[in-house]
């Protein structure tokens, strides 16, 4: 096989392996309902916690301008933090990062 066609592949079933197994190891360990309130506030809140992690630290290059995406950023947290809806938040970011970006 190409060398270039390798890479993706293997790349592809490294991720489907890792999927899988974050997902069937807890089922196969944890037979019982959880009890702790700590421990399901832990797993509820983590997928949003990774995606934050995952997401962050390109916020500040998406645009082309940190300015921007640090206006884009600091509108998209405030807004958030008053209890706005996820579309109004994201298109409020969305139009600061337009309009910050006509300025600078």
């Amino acid at each position: 096989m190409d060398g270039a066609i390798v890479n993706p592949i293997t790349a592809i079933l490294l991720m489907a392996l890792v999927t899988y197994l974050t997902r069937a190891v807890p089922m196969a360990f944890f037979r019982r309902e959880i009890g702790s309130p700590y421990v399901k506030a832990f797993f509820r809140y983590m997928p949003f916690a990774v995606l934050g992690a995952l997401t962050f630290p390109d916020i500040f290059t998406a645009a082309g301008s940190v300015v921007s995406s640090t206006a884009g950023c600091a509108v998209a947290v405030l807004l958030a933090l008053r209890g706005k809806s996820m579309i109004f938040v994201t298109v409020s970011a969305i139009v600061t990062v337009y309009a910050v970006g006509l300025i600078f």
